[in-house]
């Protein structure tokens, strides 16, 4: 993969990690949020800079696949996390990268398990200084074992 079509997919993880966050804070549907970044947050200038290019149909693909599959992708992190605890005690923006990672374990067998775990967990080290990005690679590299093994 070229780096610009690597970039490309990194920023469209963001901005599912970003809409799967604001799905459930603001109970806005899927296309709804699809429609809105691809409108107003995706080959914009903010405040004269130029974001780079997203691959706006994988972002698509994520969010309306953790959407669709919820459930399946709900079972498949808790299954993976510590006795006692459940996904929704979780942090929200980690609950939205869990969920946009274990749904690409599960549903995208040609993107490499660790291009994936590697991809969340930077983006949780984007957003967290704590141990969230460890957290959330010991979860998905769990849900990696499940899914693809």
């Amino acid at each position: 993969m070229t780096g610009p079509v690597r970039q490309a997919r990194s920023v469209a993880r963001l901005a599912a990690v970003q809409a799967l966050y604001q799905m459930e804070v603001s109970s806005a549907g899927a296309e709804t949020v699809i429609r809105e970044f691809a409108e107003h947050r995706f080959d914009r200038d903010v405040e004269d800079m130029t974001l780079a290019a997203a691959d706006e149909a994988f972002f698509a693909e994520l969010v309306r696949g953790v959407v669709e599959r919820q459930k399946d992708v709900d079972a498949a992190i808790a299954r993976r996390l510590a006795t006692g605890w459940r996904l929704e005690r979780i942090d929200a923006t980690v609950r939205a990268i869990l969920r946009a990672g274990a749904f690409e374990l599960a549903h995208r067998a040609d993107v490499p398990t660790e291009v994936v775990i590697d991809e969340y967990v930077e983006l949780a080290k984007s957003f967290f200084e704590g141990p969230e990005p460890g957290f959330v690679n010991g979860a998905l590299d769990a849900v990696a074992q499940d899914v693809r093994s």
